[in-house]
This record gives structure tokens, C-alpha cells and sequence, in this order.
């Protein structure tokens, strides 16, 4: 569902960046594997350059190493950097949805509950690749409402830790209850509950704990040794 194709008013440096972001999130780019910039180049139909900026700016959060003469590594999942990223959206987005609950109109609502009827309808076909997007959006939305949207960009870069994660979890988590949640969240929205608001977004940002034996299990080979 994401866009693979240049955004308009988007360079080749923030092209390559979100593109090379999305298939390490998604795991087409494997924890643990070698890149070329030269095969990645090609891929993107870029030049070196703009590819190399971009994986230069993801070494800087540590989801790639640069390893001289070897080349680009994706690194394994780090959990103690999963739990400072969760930490991050947890502390940003409990504060933000509190801001919603005082700033968000009716044109807002109709657009999260669409956004919601399509998580649903995915949710039911079972088709987590659509549902990680809308995910996305749900949270990219309420940063909108909130007028903080800078924010959420700056959030973005150091999160993909945590969004490695958080795709994982749809695929090895039956009872997936990320819906369920959005639902909540917009319900004490929609009631002016600052304290339920930030309450459930709290424990929706926190089921990878819940979760995390699951996740291990089918995803052990992914992660660095505690």
C-alpha cells in the first residue's frame, strides 16, 4: 500500500530514505542482512549517492551499521532500543491525544472512523500489510488534529525500531487487538476524556510487551541475544 513512486516536491535523498525505511519495517530488507548501495541504486533507479546520504541518516538511529570494506548491515532487533522508541511514542502520543480531545471537530471525527472502518475491513481480510498503513495513519492524524505534525516527523525517524515491531506483530499475533483499541481511543476522544484518552493509547502503545514471547518465537533468528 505504501507509495513507491516519488512524492510530489519529494528528492532522491528523501525518496531513497522513505523507501529503504519501509522495507526495513516491513523486513524486506532482513535484520542481519548485508545491502548494497550499488543493488539499491538500481532498485530505486538512483544514483549511489542519494542512497548512501540515505543510510548514512539510518545509521545515525542505529537501524543500520556501516561497516568498512564490508558494506551496510541491517541491524538485528535491539529491545532496549525498541523500549526507548516505545518510550518516545508512549511519553509524545498520551500528551497529544489529550490535545485532540480539546481541538478535534466533526469533519475530524468522520475522517478517523473512516479510517477505522478500513482497518476493520483489512483487519477481517487479514491483509496486515494494508493495516500497518493505516495504522499509520490513525497516528498521523491525531498529530494533525493536534497541530504537531513536525513533531511526529521528528518522532518517525528514531521510531522505526519500534515500527519494525509493531509490523511484526501482525503477522504473528492472532488476537490482534489494534482496532479495538483505535476504537477506544476515539470513543473517550469523542467524550472529552483527556485521562481514558491517554490511558488506552498508554496500554495500546504497550501490548509489544503482552506481546513480545510471541513475537520472539517466530522471530527469533531476527533478534540480538539478551
Amino acid at each position: 500500500m505504501y507509495m513507491t513512486e516519488k512524492l510530489k516536491g519529494e528528492n532522491s535523498r528523501e525518496y531513497a530514505l522513505r523507501i529503504i525505511k519501509e522495507k526495513i519495517i516491513r523486513l524486506e530488507l532482513e535484520p542481519g542482512s548485508l545491502v548494497s548501495e550499488k543493488d539499491l541504486a538500481g532498485e530505486l533507479g538512483l544514483s549511489r549517492t542519494p542512497v548512501r546520504e540515505a543510510l548514512l541518516e539510518l545509521s545515525k538511529v542505529k537501524i543500520v551499521e556501516i561497516l568498512p570494506q564490508r558494506g551496510n548491515v541491517i541491524s538485528l532487533v535491539d529491545s532496549s532500543l525498541v523500549d526507548e522508541s516505545r518510550f518516545m511514542r508512549n511519553t509524545l502520543e498520551c500528551a497529544v491525544v489529550k490535545e485532540v480531545c480539546r481541538m478535534i471537530s466533526p469533519g475530524d471525527i468522520l475522517q478517523i472512523q473512516a479510517n477505522l472502518q478500513s482497518q476493520e475491513f483489512y483487519l477481517e481480510k487479514q491483509k496486515p500489510e494494508f493495516l500497518m498503513e493505516l495504522d499509520n495513519q490513525f497516528h498521523f492524524m491525531l498529530f494533525k488534529i493536534a497541530q504537531k505534525i513536525q513533531i511526529y516527523h521528528m518522532m518517525s525517524s528514531f521510531a522505526i525500531h519500534f515500527d519494525r515491531i509493531r509490523n511484526m506483530t501482525l503477522y504473528a499475533v492472532k488476537d490482534l487487538k489494534i482496532v479495538e483499541d483505535h476504537r477506544a481511543i476515539l470513543d473517550a476522544i469523542m467524550k472529552g476524556d483527556e485521562q481514558a484518552a491517554s490511558g488506552i493509547m498508554e496500554t495500546h502503545l504497550g501490548r509489544y510487551v503482552i506481546d513480545e514471547q510471541t513475537i520472539r518465537q517466530k522471530y527469533s533468528h531476527y533478534f540480538k541475544p539478551l
